[in-house]
């Protein structure tokens, strides 16, 4: 583990995934809910060049993340064909 962050330059962030509108959000999706989305995401992005490490640290470092992990806007339950071809256009 320490490999990893030492090799993917990783640091602990400061985001709070509580911090939603709370007429928009009724539930917050737990972190199951959310590891299932980005797995596909990573999967149906993948690069046949790419270790699945290196797959990770691509997705989870693009901008589309900032839109899938706010609550207040619907991106984190579009199907996942949607949420990729997003990813791949470079936003929803």
């Amino acid at each position: 583990m320490k490999n990893w962050i030492e090799t993917y330059q990783l640091e602990n962030g400061d985001f709070d995934i509580s911090d939603v509108n709370k007429e928009l959000v009724s539930q917050i999706p737990s972190a199951i809910q959310m590891g299932k989305v980005y797995q596909r995401l990573i999967v149906d992005t993948a690069l046949w060049n790419e270790n699945y490490v290196d797959e990770i640290y691509r997705v989870y470092n693009s901008d589309i993340c900032d839109i899938i992990d706010n609550y207040n806007c619907s991106a984190y339950y579009e199907p996942s064909y949607i949420i990729a071809r997003a990813y791949q256009k470079g936003g929803f």
